[in-house]
C-alpha cells in the first residue's frame, strides 16, 4: 500500500498495490465512512431524435459507505453507498457500488480516527511490517542484507569490504579485514532488521563463509552484551548459495529445507502464541482467561500481559462496541503489555476470541 496523502485526524488518500492491501482496506473501512474513488458508471443517454442509449463511463464519485463486501477468494472489495458529491452522471443520495482497484487510488475520510486505524494505515504502507523473513547473502568481501515480503525483496544494506588475499607466514591483513567485513555486516543486521517483526534470517554463502561470520557475530555478541542477539540466536539459519550476490536469494528460497522453516511465518508465530494460551489455560487456569468482560477487570487491575484478540472485533458496525475495543488494546500498551491482533483470514484467526495472560 502507498500513502499519498495525509490529512491528520480528516482523511488520507491511498494507493492498492497488491491483494493483500485490500485485506487492509477492508478492515480502515467503516459504516458511516466517507469514500472517494475512481469507478465505472453505466449512463443513458437520449438523443435529438428521442432514442434512448447506454453507455458506461469512468467517473469519480463520493459516497457515504453502507454496505462492505470482500470476497477472501478473489481479494476483491466493493463498497456500496449513496453519493454525497455533485457529480455531472450521479445524481446526489443515488447509490451506487463502487470496485477498489488495483494501482487506482482512493480517498477515506472518517469521523473518528482511532489507534487501531493509524497503526493498520502504518503498517499497510510500511514493507518492513510485511517482512517476516530477512537474508543474509554473502562471500569474502561482499554481503547483501535483504527483507523478504509477500510480493517483493527489498535490499536494505549492501557491505562491500576489500579482503587482501593470505600471504606465506602472515595472515594479518586478511583477518583484520576480514573482522571489519564481518562488522559491517553485524551493524547492518542490527540497524536494518526489526527482531520483533522477523521471524527468520537467512545467513547464506559459498563455503564456510557463513559459518566463521555466525561464530564472529555470537562471540562479539557475548563480549558487548548484545541481548537483542543472543535472545533471537535460534532465528539464525544457515544456508549454502552459489555466491553472495542478490540474485542467490532465489535458489536460497528454493531449498526444501528453507521451504519447511519459512511456511507462512507470521501464521506459525501467531498459531504458536495460541497455543502457549491454551497450554496455560489448562496447566495453569488461574493465569489465563477469555471473554470481554473478564479482560476488561483484568485491564482495570494492571493485570494483563498478553493480549490476544482477532480483527474481526475491529469490524463491529457499532462505533460504541468498537471503541469499547479500542479502549481496551490502547488501555493494555499504555499499562506495558503486549498485544496481538490475529487476522480472521488464517487458521490462527478462525478460533479467535479477547484473551489474555496475567503477568
Amino acid at each position: 500500500m502507498k500513502l499519498l496523502e495525509r490529512m491528520p485526524r480528516v482523511q488520507v488518500t491511498l494507493m492498492p498495490e497488491e491483494a493483500e492491501d485490500m485485506w487492509h482496506t477492508y478492515n480502515l473501512l467503516q459504516i458511516g465512512d466517507s469514500l472517494m474513488a475512481s469507478t465505472i458508471r453505466k449512463v443513458q443517454t437520449e438523443s435529438s431524435t428521442g432514442s434512448v442509449g447506454s453507455s458506461r463511463v469512468r467517473t469519480t464519485l463520493c459516497v457515504c459507505v453502507d454496505t462492505i463486501d470482500f470476497d477472501s477468494q478473489a481479494c476483491q472489495l466493493r463498497v456500496k453507498g449513496t453519493n454525497i458529491q455533485e457529480n455531472q452522471y450521479v445524481k446526489m443520495g443515488a447509490y451506487h457500488t463502487i470496485e477498489l482497484e488495483l494501482n487506482r487510488k482512493f480517498t477515506l475520510a472518517k469521523k473518528i480516527w482511532d489507534s487501531v486505524v493509524l497503526e493498520r494505515i502504518e503498517q499497510a504502507c510500511d514493507p518492513t511490517q510485511k517482512a517476516d523473513v530477512a537474508a543474509v547473502v554473502m562471500q569474502e568481501g561482499l554481503a547483501n542484507l535483504v527483507l523478504v515480503t509477500p510480493a517483493m525483496t527489498l535490499l536494505r544494506a549492501k557491505v562491500e569490504v576489500t579482503i587482501p588475499r593470505k600471504r606465506r607466514g602472515s595472515c594479518t591483513q586478511h583477518e583484520k579485514a576480514l573482522d571489519r567485513f564481518y562488522e559491517a555486516v553485524m551493524q547492518g543486521i542490527l540497524r536494518h532488521i526489526n527482531f520483533d517483526v522477523v521471524k527468520c534470517i537467512l545467513v547464506a554463502s559459498p563455503g564456510f563463509v557463513k559459518d566463521q561470520f555466525m561464530a564472529y557475530l555470537f562471540r562479539e555478541a557475548v563480549r558487548q552484551d548484545s541481548k537483542i542477539l543472543l535472545e533471537n540466536r535460534p532465528k539464525f539459519m544457515l544456508v549454502h548459495s552459489s555466491s553472495g550476490h542478490k540474485y542467490s536469494l532465489k535458489e536460497i528460497l528454493c531449498d526444501p529445507a528453507v521451504t519447511a522453516r519459512l511456511s507462512d511465518t507470521k501464521a506459525a508465530g501467531e498459531v504458536k502464541a495460541l497455543e502457549d494460551f491454551y497450554k496455560m489455560l489448562q496447566h495453569e487456569p488461574d493465569r489465563a482467561f477469555y471473554g470481554l468482560a473478564h479482560v476488561e477487570k483484568a485491564s482495570e487491575a494492571l493485570a494483563i500481559d498478553i493480549l490476544l484478540i482477532s480483527d474481526k472485533l475491529f469490524r463491529h458496525q457499532d462505533v460504541t462496541t468498537r471503541s469499547r475495543y479500542v479502549r481496551l488494546v490502547d488501555n493494555v500498551r499504555d499499562n506495558g503489555g503486549t498485544v496481538r491482533i490475529f487476522s480472521s483470514l488464517h487458521v490462527s484467526g478462525e478460533r479467535k476470541f479477547c484473551s489474555f495472560h496475567i503477568q
